[in-house]
């Protein structure tokens, strides 16, 4: 059977889960973007994606769920049980639910990244399109599959826990979308394809 992983993936799948670590772990996981912050936690899964495979991609995906999922587990916030299972506020609960959305968006950023930048590179092979292409895909798919989850498990709780009516979330989520879902996916997009660009030659050489 053919190996799935060569020493070099491995290594480097390593290296970039220990960069999702630290980012998650610290302020530059986040970068200020008018009133609002983009998260970075999420471009080197979606490099991976690119540069290793769409199985690096996932792997990486999970990692970023996993520390997302200690994170609202150790450090919660107000909406930390729609990330936990582990948590809950008051009558509010995370549960089973919890764990498919913390989990399924962010191992799916490596794959539909993957997948993208290959269908943009067999449509006219620019390189640059590729990356952005890829960076606003696979940070997109975490946002719009995270805020989705939200309102399709958690939707009367997290509206509870905002202080808004029900009747409005779907407004609400909307908003977050445009006004930090869209940066944040902008925001992946130059720093992939300036990253990916630059080390693309060095991560890709002789990696088979």
């Amino acid at each position: 059977m053919k190996q799935l992983f060569s020493t070099k993936k491995l290594v480097l799948i390593a290296v970039f889960a220990a960069i999702e670590v630290i980012l998650a772990c610290t302020p530059l996981g986040f970068i200020p973007v008018g009133v609002t912050r983009a998260t970075t936690v999420h471009i080197p899964v979606i490099l991976g994606g690119i540069l290793i495979g769409p199985e690096a991609g996932a792997i990486l995906g999970a990692v970023f769920g996993l520390t997302s999922l200690v994170m609202n587990t150790i450090s919660p916030t107000i909406t930390s049980f729609v990330f936990s299972p582990f948590y809950s506020v008051g009558e509010m609960n995370g549960n089973i639910w919890s764990l498919i959305i913390v989990m399924v968006p962010r191992i799916l950023i490596g794959i539909t990244a993957h997948y993208s930048f290959k269908a943009v590179m067999k449509l006219n092979k620019s390189k640059v399109w590729a990356y952005i292409t890829a960076g606003l895909v696979g940070s997109l798919t975490n946002t719009l599959l995270v805020m989705g989850g939200i309102y399709v498990f958690f939707g009367q709780s997290y509206a509870a826990a905002k202080g808004i009516d029900l009747n409005l979330l779907f407004k609400f989520i909307m908003g977050i979308i445009a006004v930090n879902g869209v940066p944040e996916a902008l925001v992946a997009a130059f720093i992939t394809l300036t990253i990916g660009k630059t080390i693309s030659p060095l991560l890709t050489k002789d990696i088979k």
